[in-house]
């Protein structure tokens, strides 16, 4: 009997070779989309214009005139505002690890893309480094010149949020940083955080891939010799061969010596996180933070709670009953929340709710200040969301609108990613953070309203086309006031945009107190959709379109368990707890280090739940777009119903 065609196939080596041999082909491809500095116009040509650019470079780092010369002629040629330059030479880790974060065909184009770069050498225009609030003159602290490249990594991807789409990558082939050696241990670390990376993950990861192949290599025969040794070239593979555009003066070693060259980049940073400890100047402002908490906490918690109430605030209804009951598990600070739900309306709201103590309380630190850097980044990643928010208007419009306020902005993220739906619009943000400022710094928004929304209705009435309230409403005290204030400030026949968690998901009933969309303490109302649907009729709306599959975040598993890893060994750094002992900071590792097997489980079932959601319209939130009648004036703003 013949045996069948694959029965001598190791399927895990098979598809580790297949991934492999898939990544070395696109980083091949990512590559030649790199553009090339062409040498600079001659005289004759007219000589670029470089006045009103900045050239940022890396401590030890020299660009030739010629080479400064041609980075401006093509900056001006191809509209860009920030370009990062590679030098010829760039070490192939270094370019494998750029090549794995950015795909140059889309960087430009991508409004929310993360700024990435080589980390030696940024031309910038200066009207940028203005807005940036960036010293172009800003010399590292040892008085050597420039920067070092950890700091010039965190400047790039700073300044791509000022260019949003006018950042860009070129390589210089004029630009030599010699056999400068891949960044170990501490200095490693740091330039991965400089690029919002966490380097204590990456690190595990990369003993658990060098482990698989290992094991594949010793276990599997010819096919996990094949995986094992697919790696091992990678870097020829990628950067070798004639008339490459990058020679990588590290080449033969990086490719000999590259399994060796991983366990010990991998060790150092483990043990940098490990034994790290933060700057100076962050230290100081961690001290100043951990101060003032307790100083705050010393006054007893009490006061962030209000009294309970007896009846539903949506219906009036006194039938309420506990639906989750659960600590802080976004931060870990002191307190514990419970959701109520009525079982008239099935209204689910905080009870007792924050007070605004409570509400500055639990938001500090969260969106901004500590916590600033984390939530752009998760923000930051949710470009087609925001782009689906923004295309459920086209199928109603004939014309783009002039004027959009998103409401529960943020940082403008939306508005930023929606410009390249609507890149007519005028688009508006509000917020009650300082971030709404920075968002009209770098552009994302025309105008930032910082406040309540309740307290520009009088302000902005009738001024917009298109108001959004996308995961705003379950953050208020009184959603019901919002929505008039909506109707208030929309032109007649305007649009308003709304997209909420929905606690009817069975993924509420499922997961339980880790379904991350209760949000505790953050979200006070959980409105479901035909709740909803009757506020918005009962202002004169008219409902146009409705959608819960489309709107659904991909995150039930994973962050069920996340907030579980944060409820076993919760940041032994925050600063509202007491100061952290070796112990518990060990804990701490081992239990995020053993989440991580878990936390690659659920993305696979998050992955899984996304589509069966789109397929059958049923995720953990929905979307309503809804028309203000022109014959039905708003109810005003406060007044009883």
């Amino acid at each position: 009997m013949t045996p069948p065609p694959f029965h001598r196939v190791r399927w895990t080596s098979a598809l580790t070779l297949a991934a492999l041999g898939a990544g070395t082909v696109r980083a091949r491809r990512r590559l030649r989309a790199i553009p090339v500095l062409p040498a600079p116009p001659s005289a004759a040509d007219g000589l670029p214009r470089a006045a009103g650019w900045r050239l940022l470079t890396a401590r030890g780092v020299e660009v030739d005139p010629a080479t400064f010369l041609a980075a401006c002629a093509h900056a001006e040629r191809e509209g860009l505002r920030v370009l990062d330059l590679l030098p010829a030479d760039l070490g192939a880790e270094r370019v494998l690890g750029l090549l794995r974060l950015v795909d140059p065909a889309g960087y430009r184009e991508d409004r929310l893309a993360e700024g990435r770069g080589a980390g030696y050498a940024v031309l910038v225009a200066e009207e940028v480094l203005a807005r940036a609030g960036v010293d172009p003159d800003g010399a590292d602290p040892h008085g050597a010149g420039g920067r070092e490249p950890a700091d010039l990594l965190a400047l790039t991807r700073r300044l791509k949020e000022y260019a949003a789409d006018s950042t860009g990558l070129a390589i210089a082939p004029a630009l030599s940083v010699g056999r400068s050696g891949d960044p170990a241990g501490a200095v490693r670390a740091a330039e991965l955080r400089a690029q919002g990376l966490p380097p204590g993950v990456l690190a595990a990861a990369q003993f658990a891939g060098l482990g698989l192949l290992a094991g594949l290599a010793v276990r599997q025969g010819r096919w996990g010799a094949a995986a094992a040794g697919m790696y091992w070239l990678q870097p020829y593979l990628v950067l070798g061969g004639p008339g490459g555009p990058l020679r990588p003066a590290d080449l033969p070693g990086a490719t000999a010596a590259r399994p060796a060259r991983s366990l010990g980049a991998a060790a150092g940073t483990a043990a940098a996180v490990l034994r790290g400890k933060p700057a100076a100047a962050d230290a100081e402002a961690d001290a100043a933070r951990a101060a003032a908490y307790r100083a705050e906490l010393a006054r007893g918690s009490d006061r962030f709670l209000e009294p309970r109430r007896t009846n539903c605030p949506w219906c009036g209804s006194e039938q309420l009953f506990v639906r989750v009951r659960v600590p802080d598990l976004l931060q870990g600070k002191p307190g514990r929340f419970t959701l109520e739900q009525c079982a008239d309306c099935r209204h689910v709201f905080q009870n007792p709710r924050l007070t605004l103590d409570g509400l500055e309380f639990y938001y500090r630190d969260f969106y901004d200040g500590r916590g600033g850097e984390g939530a752009g980044t998760v923000f930051g990643r949710l470009g087609d969301a925001y782009r689906g928010r923004a295309e459920m208007l086209r199928p109603h419009t004939v014309d783009a609108p002039a004027s959009w306020l998103d409401v529960g902005t943020g940082h403008g993220h939306f508005c930023n990613a929606a410009r390249a739906v609507w890149p007519d619009t005028r688009f508006d943000g509000l917020d009650m953070g300082e971030g709404v400022g920075e968002a009209e710094r770098r552009g994302w928004v025309e105008t930032g309203f910082q406040g309540q929304f309740p307290e520009f209705a009088e302000k902005l009435a009738g001024r917009y086309e298109v108001v959004s309230m996308y995961h705003y409403l379950e953050h208020t005290r009184d959603p019901l006031t919002e929505l008039d204030t909506a109707a208030a400030v929309l032109a007649p026949g305007g649009f308003l945009a709304i997209e909420l968690p929905d606690p009817e998901s069975r993924m509420a009933r499922l997961l339980g107190s880790a379904w991350l969309p209760w949000f505790q303490p953050q979200h006070q109302h959980l409105i479901p959709a035909s709740n909803l649907r009757e506020a918005l009729a009962e202002r004169g709306f008219t409902i146009l379109a409705e959608e819960h599959g489309a709107a659904h975040q991909g995150n039930d598993f994973f962050g069920a368990v996340a907030l579980t890893t944060t409820r076993l060994a919760p940041d032994p750094d925050r600063p509202w707890a007491p100061p952290p002992t070796r112990r518990g900071r060990a804990l701490a590792h081992a239990v995020r280090a053993a989440a991580l097997p878990c936390f690659a489980g659920a993305a696979a079932l998050d992955a899984v739940r996304t589509a069966l959601a789109r397929r059958t319209d049923g995720g953990n939130a929905y979307r309503l777009l809804a028309r203000r009648d022109d014959d039905r004036l708003p109810t005003a703003v406060g007044e009883d119903r």
